[in-house]
């Protein structure tokens, strides 16, 4: 018999998005139900954020004692356990598990109803046996990796986000299709941990971040011995052999064909939609490749009684992304404040060895939106604690307008997702670049480069004919 649930409002996806809609919305009084059909902690915990960065972790350590040497350390060859790096992964997702558990969020009040959600009409979700009519739904159910329209490939045993970390057998060579931060990232991780690897890409790697620094990335890898293929174009893909003895030979247009044991595809990601029955609840879908529900500035949808939140409303594709719209969301449902959503000052990282981190806009899209701009650069072979670590390798760059306005930074290098906090909170309260310029940075850091950078920015002027004119003229009435 099925249970009717009324509620205030019902979350639809236990990711990182709807878990923080149900628990702030929880602790403030409203009552919530939440749907999941898979598990808690959706992509991030499971498949995404929290085991890619586990793994990374354990090939930095492989990494490490091959770089000893110029420390006076002895080089050292690691001995890699693949099974011992996976158990890490898994025991890493498994210490972060209760915090997303459906025990600790039944604790903070929520309902949680572990089933697949669908609507039956515009103000009622079935999930399992519960009929669920709320005001408000939230659409948090994220996305799932996309799979690139390749003859055979989906005839072959092919490994997604989803899949790679519950890998027994390392690899001997790993393919990978897709050089985005994704690909990126695990290219790294099993390279380092002993694996031959090459990454095909269909355009530029690394193509949505700043071509200046994603080329120290890339030096990088090229290092580590990735091999990046670039511009290729992909025919088919075929598989032989079972188990240990698989062949998987992937064919191109432009170039000879490349064979390992294993396939990662990381070509990109497709909202999570058809278990929702969305076209019942009157919920818009865009047309083009991508399909994803489309929402105004305060992330409704075409049914106003219904929110989407995160991947599946065709915006960034990041948790820290959803975090932020789940908060514009209970704003929104609660108290009624039109929240707008705005991305201008979102940054974005990729999490190789040198990190990528970039926020706001890079050179090529300022120099398409201004007409005269400033580009500042500071390289940390510059900065005196890179030196002292002896990792030189990388650079803040930062964008202005001519009077100094702040549009967008980026730095790669040794933990530039922490070294962009202070952009990311100059760019979203407007600060100007004598803000970051006048800044007292502690010595020696690698925060130097920042405000370095940011200083370079009054250097023609401030070390110029016209200060030295000034400064003499200044001179004539000293005692």
């Amino acid at each position: 018999m099925a249970e009717h649930i009324k509620t205030d409002i019902c979350v639809i996806g236990g990711g990182s998005g709807g878990l923080s809609v149900a628990a702030g919305a929880a602790q403030m009084g409203a009552q919530v139900v939440l749907v999941e059909g898979h598990k808690m902690g959706g992509d991030c915990l499971n498949y995404g954020c929290v085991p890619s960065k586990a793994l990374l972790a354990a090939a930095e350590r492989a990494h490490m004692g091959r770089s000893n040497k110029p420390f006076g350390v002895a080089a050292a060859r690691p001995k890699v356990d693949f099974k011992a790096v996976m158990a890490h992964v898994r025991e890493t997702v498994e210490a972060i598990e209760p915090v997303d558990s459906v025990e600790r969020f039944s604790g903070l009040g929520v309902r949680v109803v572990e089933a697949t959600g669908k609507f039956i009409d515009r103000k009622t979700l079935k999930a399992g046996n519960a009929i669920i009519r709320a005001k408000r739904f939230v659409v948090a159910t994220g996305s799932t990796a996309g799979l690139p329209n390749i003859r055979g490939l989906k005839s072959v045993p092919y490994l997604t986000n989803e899949t790679v970390f519950s890998l027994s057998r390392q690899p001997k060579h790993l393919l990978i299709i897709g050089g985005g931060p994704i690909g990126a990232e695990m290219a790294q991780a099993f390279c380092r941990l002993g694996s031959q690897v090459t990454v095909l890409e269909a355009d530029r790697f690394l193509g949505r971040d700043d071509p200046e620094t994603a080329a120290h990335v890339k030096r990088q890898l090229h290092e580590d011995g990735v091999a990046l293929r670039e511009g290729v174009r992909i025919s088919s893909v075929a598989a032989s052999g079972k188990g240990a003895g698989t062949k998987i030979t992937v064919s191109l247009q432009n170039g000879a064909p490349v064979t390992g044991d294993a396939l990662l595809v990381a070509a990109g990601r497709k909202p999570n939609l058809a278990a929702l029955d969305l076209a019942k609840a009157g919920v818009s879908i865009s047309d083009g490749p991508v399909p994803h529900i489309q929402v105004d500035k305060r992330l409704r949808s075409s049914n106003k009684k219904i929110f989407a939140i995160g991947d599946v409303n065709g915006g960034p594709q990041f948790t820290h992304a959803a975090g932020y719209q789940a908060g514009l969301v209970i704003r929104n449902i609660l108290f009624f404040l039109p929240a707008k959503v705005n991305f201008s000052a979102l940054p974005r990282v990729t999490y190789t060895n040198p990190e990528l981190a970039s926020i706001g806009l890079s050179e090529a899209e300022a120099r398409e939106k201004y007409a005269a701009i400033k580009v500042l650069r500071w390289p940390f072979e510059e900065n005196d604690r890179a030196r002292a670590e002896r990792d030189m390798r990388g650079m803040v760059k930062v964008v202005t307008t001519r009077n100094g306005r702040i549009l967008g930074a980026s730095i790669v290098g040794k933990g530039a997702g922490d070294l962009l906090a202070p952009w990311t909170m100059a760019l979203a309260q407007g600060l100007p670049i004598s803000a970051m310029a006048g800044v007292i940075s502690p010595y020696p850091t690698r925060g130097e480069a920042s405000k370095r950078a940011a200083g370079d920015y009054y250097t023609p002027t401030l070390f110029g004919p016209r200060t030295r004119k000034i400064v003499r003229l200044l001179g004539l009435f000293r005692r």
